[in-house]
């Protein structure tokens, strides 16, 4: 609230608007990447429905409400696929990839998938107001099997002509109990959780700014396996406060950035003993851009972070730095961009790493609507503190992993003035990781497993995707179709699983959508096929699953609006693991009621 009242002073009033629009600025890197794909998530209330809308995508679910989820991209593992909210990594140095269920999917409104730099950001909806509106609010309930209550309320709030704000409560509560193929039921399955979250945004003589606050509470069952149940318990809390900043000061010179705090806890009871997780962050992030003509652009940018952990077994903390320097060059119906980033981590008491990472990205348009981009470049992937320092585990001559990602795409639009829109893409990519970490027995003792860099791994593969929709006067509809397949070899020299799979990378991915409204009333469907999964045991069953919805809006007065929905998820009734031994629920039904005020 400071953050908003400071700048609202201080800066020079904006052009009036309706709605609070703006970009989701990424103040940690200098890189302009054309091949991003923009997921809607406005039917999206949990995070293992994103893999209906992009192929590519990799989940690890552990089962149901409570399972811990991580997300993965191109073959690459969760701990290399970097999470953003609203522009801000959101980092976890304990594991590597923070765990998914502590986002607020009913309060986004898209997702950003950046391939070059393999990485999502989700983005928080901004305040939508009609003229002569300053509030409007909504609340809503979702309710369904297994004991499931989800109850969330937003408010907006237009405080001037160039800010607004909103608040977001959120809450989950389940028993988590679904019936597995053999009869028997999901055990320790069970959630109670609590969100919430404070934005404010406003617009500037040419920039804007965005605050943020969030919360998220979870106490839970750890379910473990099929094979072995368990009864462990786990609460986790998450709290952090952000702001970022776009600012023009001049046709010369644009500035980007933005800064975080944040406090993550967790509390693990178990037969074995209980452990507690507590970690800080710090993070300061900015991007300076520069016009050096009406064709040629540079950038720097310059990053540091400070994560401190503290485990019953370990303690450790680490310093980042990043700083990087760009150039572009727009020819027209070519845009060429390069740069180099520096990279350097240095952990307290533990030694340091540093790397270099060249970079470079083109797009070229073709014309009539098509358009063709390219992007290589070399990623690192610090090994995470429980890999490094964990007792009993950690392994503290680890090297980072060495990945090369490159990629190549062709893309197409064509549209009409009565609202019809048709397209098409076709991309192809080739990763390359080194050092892979992963974990084997020790000579001294094959029952003790440490992780070590022996791991190279060689993902080749290629995206379709195609989706034709209308906008008209009464009718909105929309048809899509996604494919990806996935050729993710281990070339480890010597290793067991030399020239397999990838563990738990699908071979072939096919997603496909339809979306239909008209007079309030709205209707969809989301369908997948994952084939062609392994893990250290072998091959693993293909899956599909449909998910089918419904709902009705009803105007009641002035703009007070009811909405009724139901939703059937996984409708074909498929009993499939996203990872061996963790069942996911089969057939389940949701059914919501909302006010809009």
């Amino acid at each position: 609230m400071l953050l908003s009242i400071f700048l609202t002073a201080l800066l020079p009033p904006a052009q009036a608007s309706d709605t609070l629009l703006g970009v989701t600025v990424i103040a940690d890197r200098a890189v302009v990447v054309s091949r991003t794909d923009t997921l809607s998530l406005e039917n999206i209330s949990s995070s293992d429905e994103l893999v209906y809308l992009a192929p590519s995508l990799g989940l690890s679910d552990y089962g149901g409400l409570s399972g811990l989820k991580s997300i993965s991209l191109r073959g690459l593992g969760s701990a290399h696929t970097a999470v953003y909210i609203d522009g801000v990594k959101a980092a976890n140095v304990q594991s590597g990839q923070p765990d998914l269920s502590f986002i607020d999917f009913r309060s986004l409104s898209s997702a950003v998938i950046d391939y070059a730099q393999n990485s999502i950001s989700f983005n928080t909806a901004r305040p939508v107001f009609t003229s002569g509106q300053s509030f409007r609010g909504r609340a809503s309930l979702e309710a369904g099997s297994f004991g499931t209550w989800m109850p969330s309320a937003r408010l907006d709030f237009r405080l001037s002509d160039r800010v607004g704000a909103s608040a977001n409560l959120g809450a989950l509560w389940s028993r988590g109990d679904y019936p597995l193929a053999d009869g028997t039921r999901r055990t320790n399955n069970d959630i109670r959780q609590f969100k919430a979250g404070a934005d404010f945004w406003g617009s500037l003589h040419r920039g804007e700014w965005h605050a943020k606050a969030y919360l998220n509470s979870a106490a839970r069952g750890v379910p473990g396996s099929s094979t072995y149940p368990s009864d462990d318990r786990q609460d986790d809390a998450n709290a952090f406060i952000q702001g970022s900043l776009h600012k023009a000061f001049s046709d010369l010179y644009t500035l980007d950035l933005s800064a975080k705090a944040s406090l993550d806890e967790m509390f693990y009871t178990s037969s074995w003993g209980d452990n507690e997780y507590h970690q800080k962050g710090l993070q300061l992030n900015s991007t300076h851009r520069f016009a050096l003509g009406k064709r040629l652009g540079a950038a720097l940018n310059a990053s540091v972070s400070h994560d401190a952990l503290k485990a019953d077994s370990y303690e450790a903390s680490r310093t980042g730095i990043t700083a990087g320097i760009s150039a572009s060059l727009d020819l027209r119906r070519l845009d060429i961009n390069a740069g180099v980033q520096y990279d350097a981590w240095l952990d307290a008491g533990r030694g340091s790493r540093q790397a270099f990472s060249p970079w470079a990205d083109l797009s070229l348009d073709l014309g009539g609507g098509a358009g063709l981009n390219a992007f290589v470049r070399r990623a690192y992937r610090v090994p995470t503190f429980n890999e490094l320092y964990y007792a009993g585990y950690g392994n503290p001559e680890l090297r980072p992993e060495d990945a090369v990602l490159s990629g190549l795409g062709l893309k197409w639009n064509r549209s009409s003035g009565d609202g019809w829109k048709l397209t098409a893409s076709l991309d192809g990519f080739y990763n390359l990781l080194k050092d892979r970490i992963s974990s084997a027995p020790t000579e001294e003792d094959p029952n003790i497993w440490l992780p070590y860099n022996t791991g190279r791994v060689e993902v080749l593969g290629a995206e379709a995707g195609l989706s034709l929709g209308h906008e008209g006067t009464r009718l909105d509809w929309g048809l899509r179709l996604k494919y990806a397949f996935q050729d993710a070899t281990d070339r480890t020299p010597d290793g067991s699983s030399y020239g397999m799979q990838v563990p738990y990378i699908a071979r072939h991915s096919l997603s496909a959508g339809a979306h239909a409204s008209c007079r309030g009333w709205s209707a969809s469907l989301d369908w997948i096929l994952r084939c062609g999964r392994f893990d250290s045991y072998g091959q693993l069953p293909d899956w599909n699953s449909l998910n089918i919805s419904a709902g009705k809006e009803f105007s009641l007065s002035g703009r007070l609006a009811l909405r009724l929905g139901i939703k059937a998820l996984n409708l074909l009734d498929c009993r499939y693991e996203a990872v061996r031994y963790y069942p996911l629920p089969g057939r389940s039904l949701q059914a919501s009621v909302a006010v809009t005020f």
